[in-house]
C-alpha cells in the first residue's frame, strides 16, 4: 500500500482509531464532494482497525447494493492493501477472509438498497460495519446494521456524499446543531478535492464542470442543502433557444416520448450532432384541459407527423405506456425503446449537459420552454427526498427519457476522451 500524498485528512479518516485524542469515538463520519478520497482512507483504515484489534470475528461491508459495493470498495481494496493483508475473496457468497499477521476475520457484503433490505443483515452479530454511501440506503437497514454492532470494542464507520439537509443521516449524524447528533459519540471529517493529492487541477476542473444547480452544491462543493426554487437554473432563454437551426448532414435524429391520455402527452423531435441536442420540433397535447382524449391511433398519427421527413434512429418512450409502443410496433415503421425514468440521475445528467451548452431548443418549441420557467423543486414540504412538483413536467420528462436514452452515452464518451487527454 502507497502512504505517500495522503492529505492530513486522509490519514486521519485512516488512523483516527489509533490516536490518543480520537480513538476512543464510537463511529466515524466522512463526508463531502466526490473524489476527495475518502473511500480510500476509510477502506484501508476499516480493514486495519479490525485486524489489529480483533481475531476471528465478523465484519460487514454495506454499500446500496452489492454490485456498487463491489465496483467501489472490494476490487480497489484489493490494490490499496497490496502486500499489507492476505485476501481471500468468495464472490459467490459474497464475503472475503482477510488474514494479518496471525488474525483472520470474515466481512460479510450487504446491500441496502430498499426497505426490505434490513432482513438480509437482521441476526448477524458484527464486531464492526462500514457503510459506503450511507445516505443513498434505507434508514431501517442503517439501523439494523447498527444494531449488529454488539462485540465489545465494535465500532461504525459511515461515508457518503451530501443529500438534502432534511434526510434524516444528516439530521441524526452530521448536523453540529442538532440534538440528536450530539448524543452520537462519533468523529466527524468533512472533505473536499482539496483533501486529495492526487488530483491535479486540470482533473478538478474537469469535476467541477461535471455537475451543475443543486448537484454542483451537493457533490462539489460537499454541502447538505435542499432543493428548491428551479431545477434548470442554468436554462438561458438568451443562449439555450436558437431562433434558426439547420442540422448538419450527419445529424442523427431520435423521438422522446411522455405518453398521457388525460394528462398531456409530449413529444420531442432531437437532432443529435457531435456536440450538441437540438429539440428542433414537438407535439404537445392536453386531454384534460381540451376536455377531449386522443386514442392510440390518433397519437401514432401524430408521431408520424413530427418524424415526417427525418430518418429516425428508434423511439424513446414512456415505460409505463404499453399500449402505444405496442401501437407503434404493430405499424412497423419505428423502432422503440422503453424509457429510463431514472428521476435525479436524468436530472443530474440534463443539467450539466444544459450548463456545458449540449442541449439547445429552437423557439417553435414552445411547450417544453414554458416548462423551463415552470419546473420546480417542491421544497414547501420538507421532504428527506428531493421531489419534483408533479405539475408542468411532462415536456421535462420526455427530455430527461431522451438524455437517459441517448445523451448518457454522450456524456460517458466525453468523460472518456478528457481522461485519456489528462
Amino acid at each position: 500500500m502507497i502512504y505517500t500524498e495522503l492529505s492530513p485528512k486522509q490519514l486521519k479518516a485512516m488512523l483516527w482509531w489509533a490516536w490518543n485524542d480520537t480513538k476512543d469515538y464510537d463511529a466515524v463520519v466522512c463526508d463531502g464532494s466526490v473524489r476527495s478520497g475518502k473511500t480510500m482512507s476509510m477502506t484501508v483504515g476499516f480493514v486495519l482497525w479490525s485486524m489489529k484489534s480483533f481475531n476471528g470475528e465478523t465484519f460487514a461491508f454495506c454499500g446500496k447494493t452489492i454490485d456498487s459495493l463491489k465496483r467501489n470498495v472490494i476490487t480497489p481494496m484489493q490494490k490499496w492493501l497490496e502486500g499489507v493483508v492476505q485476501l481471500k475473496i468468495n464472490l459467490s457468497r459474497n464475503f472475503i477472509d482477510i488474514k494479518m499477521c496471525e488474525h483472520t476475520n470474515r466481512y460479510y457484503f450487504f446491500g441496502g438498497k430498499d426497505e426490505s433490505s434490513y432482513q438480509l443483515i437482521q441476526g448477524i452479530t458484527l464486531a464492526g460495519v462500514l457503510l459506503d454511501e450511507v445516505a443513498l440506503m434505507p434508514r431501517s437497514f442503517v439501523e439494523q446494521a447498527l444494531a449488529r454492532c454488539s462485540v465489545t470494542g465494535s465500532k461504525m464507520w459511515f461515508n457518503c456524499n451530501p443529500d438534502s439537509s432534511e434526510h434524516w443521516f444528516f439530521k441524526e449524524w452530521v448536523d453540529e446543531n442538532s440534538e440528536k447528533t450530539a448524543e452520537k459519540n462519533r468523529l466527524h471529517l468533512h472533505f473536499t478535492m482539496d483533501d486529495n493529492y492526487s488530483l491535479d487541477e486540470e482533473v478538478k476542473k474537469r469535476y467541477d464542470r461535471t455537475y451543475s444547480g443543486v448537484f454542483h452544491d451537493r457533490y462539489i462543493k460537499g454541502l447538505w442543502v435542499l432543493a428548491e426554487g428551479l431545477v434548470y437554473p442554468m436554462f438561458n432563454k438568451n443562449k439555450h433557444i436558437l431562433e434558426d437551426y439547420t442540422p448538419s448532414s450527419d445529424a442523427f435524429y431520435y423521438i422522446s416520448c411522455d405518453y398521457g391520455t388525460l394528462n398531456p402527452c409530449s413529444m420531442g423531435l432531437w437532432a443529435v450532432e457531435r456536440d450538441k441536442a437540438v429539440r428542433i420540433k414537438e407535439f404537445y397535447y392536453d386531454g384534460r384541459q381540451k376536455g377531449i382524449s386522443k386514442t392510440d391511433e390518433e397519437y401514432y398519427r401524430e408521431l408520424e407527423k413530427l418524424a415526417d421527413g427525418f430518418n429516425i434512429q428508434f423511439v424513446i418512450v414512456d415505460p409505463s405506456a404499453s399500449s402505444f409502443i405496442t401501437t407503434i410496433k404493430q405499424h412497423g415503421k419505428f423502432r422503440t425503446r422503453k424509457a429510463d425514468n431514472t428521476v435525479l440521475d436524468g436530472i443530474r445528467r440534463t443539467s450539466t449537459l444544459i450548463d456545458n451548452d449540449r442541449i439547445f431548443i429552437c423557439k417553435c418549441c414552445k411547450d417544453i420552454i414554458r416548462e423551463f420557467s415552470l419546473y420546480c423543486w417542491d421544497s414547501e414540504k420538507l421532504h428527506e427526498k428531493d421531489t419534483i412538483i408533479k405539475e408542468n413536467d411532462h415536456a421535462m420528462d420526455d427530455m430527461r427519457y431522451f438524455v437517459n436514452g441517448v445523451m448518457l452515452r454522450f456524456l460517458k464518451e466525453n468523460a472518456r476522451k478528457e481522461v485519456q487527454n489528462d
